[in-house]
């Protein structure tokens, strides 16, 4: 029995008869007041148990051989996609045609609704000359500059042997006369094309995966692919053609979540002038685990711009630029759980402290209510 009593004295929540408590109203309601806090606060510290959250490392980027995927959906609603190439460019002077890169243009009215498609491999390499097959909206204009250059050298060596009144030379003369009247009338046809798009308001949309070399390099939307006669025939100068863009979409990757691409929604409208945007691009290697173990390889960026504005003695024609290059540095972000222990000390805490805090109010109520309450009783005797 000592040992039993010992144990008693050692009990920190003693315990009043049934018959002395007393059960008040105030108690009651701070009592549903305590429960309601108590269970708000517990539903929240559940959720942030089953949250996950993100520990970020940094080392050296130990990949190679492999491509950069860039995803691209932007809008040009002043230029229609009959002028539109896009050219990419890498610092090995490698050009990234026919492997996984595809690309689409949308037509789009002046009220943004779309009127066509058409699909694009016009990747133009740096160096090369301009007689690579394009596709639809290009292609025309390439093969009309090699023809015209080809009748020229023809036409050269015609006068040449004229001299002599070869009837084979009047026979080849008549046929390139031929040929020029036909280019004349297709390129015409072409011009004819553009100038009433561009007078509906036409614009367009481009949106698709340009597979790379994982090097530095850039690639751009402009009117480069047009010949230069038929381009300086469409705008009449380089200062009328307005690469206002809307970018919907820049991504060097698969999203993961919490990513942010500074370049998504920028909008850059042009009224009354001309020139190139360059948007200079640090593209940052990133690994993405997820606590499924699953691994998602990908990348951030970050940008700054530029605008350079077409002057009256400028040769070159206006472009969107996107001049990337890599960090060495990779990023893995690691996604992870919080301990149960974790759980239990903070609901522990909470609870307690809840509890803790109601109990003194409870005593806090009634004492106030019986300061109220004695004066009254005194009164009435």
């Amino acid at each position: 029995m000592g040992v039993k009593q010992a144990i008693k004295k050692l009990d920190a929540f003693p315990r009043a008869e049934e018959h002395l408590l007393k059960k008040t109203q105030s108690g009651a309601i701070v009592s549903i007041i305590g429960l309601v806090i108590m269970a708000t606060l517990f539903i929240h510290e559940l959720r942030y148990y089953l949250s996950t959250y993100t520990v970020n490392q940094m080392s050296v980027d130990l990949k190679r051989g492999e491509t950069l995927p860039i995803h691209i959906n932007m809008t040009f609603p002043s230029l229609p996609c009959d002028v539109l190439s896009v050219d990419a460019i890498d610092m090995s002077g490698k050009h990234e045609v026919d492997l996984d890169t595809n690309i689409w243009k949308l037509r789009m009215s002046s009220d943004g609704h779309i009127i066509g498609t058409e699909f694009l491999t016009d990747l133009v390499e740096k160096g090369q000359s301009h007689d690579h097959s394009h596709s639809h909206s290009h292609g025309h204009s390439h093969d009309h500059g090699h023809d015209k250059q080809q009748h020229e050298e023809t036409k050269d060596q015609h006068d040449h042997k004229d001299v002599n009144g070869d009837p084979k030379d009047k026979h080849e003369d008549l046929k390139q006369k031929s040929h020029l009247q036909s280019f004349d009338e297709e390129t015409e046809n072409i011009i004819k094309k553009v100038k009433k798009a561009m007078a509906n308001g036409e614009g367009c949309r481009i949106y698709g995966v340009l597979d790379v070399q994982r090097v530095a390099g850039n690639f751009h939307i402009s009117v480069h692919g047009l010949n230069i006669f038929v381009a300086q025939m469409i705008f009449e100068g380089s200062n009328h053609v307005n690469v206002s863009h809307m970018i919907h979409d820049l991504s060097f990757g698969p999203k993961y979540p919490g990513i942010h691409n500074p370049l998504d929604g920028t909008v850059r409208i042009l009224r009354g002038t001309s020139g190139t945007f360059k948007y200079y691009i640090k593209v940052v290697p990133t690994e993405y685990r997820y606590t499924s173990k699953d691994v998602l390889p990908t990348n951030q960026f970050s940008v700054t711009e530029y605008f350079s504005p077409m002057k009256d003695f400028d040769r070159t024609w206006p472009a969107v630029y996107f001049l990337y290059d890599l960090s060495p540095i990779t990023v893995t972000i690691r996604e992870e759980r919080r301990s149960f222990l974790h759980f239990l000390t903070r609901l522990c805490a909470v609870l307690g402290g809840t509890f803790a805090l109601t109990g003194m109010l409870d005593r806090w109520m009634y004492r106030l209510v019986e300061v109220v309450m004695k004066p009254n009783k005194r009164g009435v005797i």
